[in-house]
């Protein structure tokens, strides 16, 4: 075995979260020396991508040395402890500013971590800094307040979004968690753009802060690591009930990392490169075509075809409108001309819709829902693209055009992972490989209501498969 004294920063900033957590817990390495390897790595590579434009590192350090000193039985440590944490700049963490991305929130100190944050901390997570967000919203990680964060496989490429700063940070070795949270997209679509895996819980999995609105089920908070594992790990320290969260709920039996040994496997898949219903660019079709085929590899029978989402588009644009209207309509009367266009798009979106529009996206919702009900009857995962395009310019606001089909709106481009949202469905961006450019691709893998367990297992089994993990960490290029 390894001393503590001979693990070098360089070493252990290559090991997943879970390798890393089995070392904590025996005692072969410290807190201390897990988070000067990741604060060393921060200081090597963060300023070349931007992923961390908040640090924490001295509350971290402190933090780590009061665990390392401790001593304690490995029996007595939570599921992350000593592991070191992105937070997401949307989520709370006491003592460190919360800024959304926006200039009207540049100095906002938070007075203490919200409820996802809290519970990750309990469980033994140092957060080192905070990941960098688009403004507000969105799926392009940019803002007026930090800049852009740049893809670590091509720094000319977006990191995608809203969790952009997160995936960015787990591909370039800078933390071994992150934090996430998704309303069309956010923890799958950069988690695809990264080449590292986001899951999307079921709505309640993972309690949610009281800044949101609390009856919401379309924006959700969820894990994001560099492998099925670490994430299952991270949702095993994350899951439960929280009484800010009226829509939380207690996770009682197996841990969802002793999940992914069991022996059960999907019996039936189907595939599906655009859900029938969103532009989809050839290239990325393909290669999640050829990847859905591998699931035979672990005994799965693969169909071509998907559920009806008739109407899924216009509805979640609908729904999300209102939410964000509702979140946002006193921002917007008092500061304007400090918001960016396509936000103040959004609100006035949601503050026009008519009772009849909403009644009817509400409609379509509910309908869907059934929809998934009936194919998981027959089939025990859907599978699809996690995004439309691969990686574009930075310079790009947004997509503009899909396997030449013009967007209508800046979030187009994310049409098939709002679908998804639409149907309360746990969902989680797979790595299946890259582009002939050199790019990450994710696959979206959709499972049962609740049914993260089974998902985490399917697609831990699957990417030994793809046999992508040492692809991480990179050096930005």
């Amino acid at each position: 075995m390894r001393s503590s004294s001979q693990s070098s920063g360089d070493e252990l900033i290559r090991c997943t979260a879970t390798e890393l957590s089995k070392r904590l817990h025996s005692g072969e390495i410290t807190p201390v020396e897990v988070i000067d390897a990741a604060a060393a790595r921060i200081q090597e590579v963060n300023p070349s991508v931007n992923a961390l434009p908040i640090l924490c590192l001295e509350q971290a350090h402190d933090e780590a040395r009061k665990m390392t000193d401790q001593k304690l039985r490995a029996g007595d440590k939570g599921a992350l402890w000593g592991l070191p944490l992105a937070v997401k700049d949307y989520n709370d963490l006491a003592g460190v500013a919360t800024t959304y991305g926006s200039p009207l929130f540049a100095q906002n100190i938070a007075s203490h971590s919200d409820a996802t944050v809290k519970r990750l901390q309990a469980s033994g997570a140092i957060a080192v800094g905070k990941s960098n967000v688009p403004e507000w919203a969105g799926a392009h990680t940019f803002n007026p307040v930090f800049g852009h964060t740049l893809n670590p496989w091509n720094q000319g490429m977006s990191a995608g979004g809203s969790s952009g700063g997160s995936g960015a940070a787990l591909a370039a070795g800078m933390v071994a968690l992150a934090t996430g949270n998704d309303l069309g997209g956010s923890l799958r679509v950069p988690a695809s753009f990264n080449g590292v895996v986001g899951l999307r819980p079921s709505p309640g999995r993972v309690p949610r802060g009281a800044r949101l609105p609390a009856f919401d089920t379309l924006w959700v908070e969820g894990p994001m690591g560099r492998c099925v594992a670490d994430v299952a790990l991270m949702l095993d320290g994350g899951a439960g009930f929280d009484a800010v969260d009226p829509l939380s709920f207690p996770h009682h039996g197996e841990s969802f990392v002793d999940a992914l040994s069991r022996s059960e496997l999907p019996k039936r898949v189907a595939f599906s490169p655009d859900l029938g219903v969103v532009p989809m660019e050839d290239e990325i079709a393909s290669l999640c075509g050829e990847a859905a085929e591998h699931f035979r590899d672990i005994g799965a029978e693969v169909s071509h075809l998907s559920p009806d989402f008739s109407g899924a588009i216009e509805s979640f644009q609908t729904l999300r409108g209102v939410l964000i209207a509702q979140m946002m309509e006193s921002i917007l009367a008092e500061h304007r001309d400090q918001i960016a266009p396509e936000i103040i798009w959004n609100i006035e979106k949601g503050l026009a819709v008519t009772n009849s529009e909403l009644l009817a996206a509400e409609r379509v919702r509910a309908g869907l829902y059934r929809e998934m009900e009936k194919f998981f009857g027959e089939y025990d995962l859907l599978l699809c693209p996690a995004v439309s395009v691969p990686p574009f310019p930075k310079s790009q606001r947004y997509v503009e055009t899909i396997n030449g089909q013009p967007t209508q709106t800046y979030i187009d481009w994310i049409a098939i992972t709002f679908a998804i949202t639409m149907t309360s469905c746990p969902a989680l961006s797979l790595p299946i490989g890259f582009t002939q450019t050199g790019l990450p691709v994710g696959l979206q893998v959709v499972g049962p209501p609740r049914g993260e367990a089974s998902l985490l297992r399917a697609c831990h089994r699957m990417e030994a498969v793809f046999d992508l993990a040492a692809t991480l960490p990179i050096d930005p290029r």
